[in-house]
């Protein structure tokens, strides 16, 4: 890494609680995240609407190199979800 850290404290509302996960509404329109539970610190029981927060540092890449089998992969991956959905509209129509 070329850059110090600057670490950012974020901000977020539960919106969702699962078994695995919960889903978190960013505060400042940033989006949402979803996180597994094992990924969450917590001395009480996690509900809807409470505020959750994390020390969060920017994203910088690490070298100009292409991961050519992981961009395989998600081809693949976009390939069969189309072929799904082919086949989900044509039993639609019948």
């Amino acid at each position: 890494m070329k850059y110090q850290d600057k670490i950012i404290q974020v901000e977020g509302i539960i919106t969702e609680v699962h078994d695995v996960g919960i889903s978190i509404d960013l505060k400042g329109r940033l989006g949402v995240l979803k996180v597994p539970m094992r990924m969450v610190i917590s001395d009480y029981p996690l509900k809807v609407g409470q505020t959750v927060a994390w020390q969060l540092s920017f994203i910088e890449q690490v070298g100009p190199e292409v991961n050519e089998k992981y961009v395989s992969n998600l081809d693949v991956l976009k390939r069969r979800q189309n072929e799904w959905l082919k086949k989900q509209n044509n039993a639609e129509e019948d």
